[in-house]
Parts: C-alpha cells; sequence; structure tokens
C-alpha cells in the first residue's frame, strides 16, 4: 500500500488524515505499519487522500 508515501506528499500529518478519512489514528498507524487494511478502510483512506484504489493500494513491484 502507498498509503505513508502519499500522505507525505501532500504534507499531511498521520492526525489530519485520521481526521480527514474518519478512521482513528491507531488504525491509521496501525495500516501504515502493516501495509494492508480492509476494503472499508482502503475506500476511506482514498477518498481522504483523493487517489483512487488502485493508486493507494498497488505498488510498482506488483
Amino acid at each position: 500500500m502507498n498509503v505513508q508515501r502519499i500522505r507525505n506528499e501532500r504534507g499531511m500529518t498521520v492526525q489530519q488524515l485520521a481526521d480527514a478519512s474518519g478512521l482513528p489514528k491507531r488504525t491509521v498507524e496501525e495500516i501504515m505499519r502493516r501495509d494492508k487494511c480492509t476494503v472499508d478502510n482502503a475506500i476511506k483512506l482514498a477518498k481522504a487522500l483523493n487517489v483512487t484504489l488502485d493508486e493507494l493500494c498497488i505498488t510498482k513491484e506488483e
């Protein structure tokens, strides 16, 4: 997943992403650490980051 990279490109803090996505900060941190999440959470993150699910989830190695 590209959550951390995209978040950094947008200049967002973890708390700002959590607030924008409606997810708890701890959940966002866990997603970035484990590099996986549920589809529902991926949709929320993609909307908050203004990217598609493909952009959020597919890395170049895949």
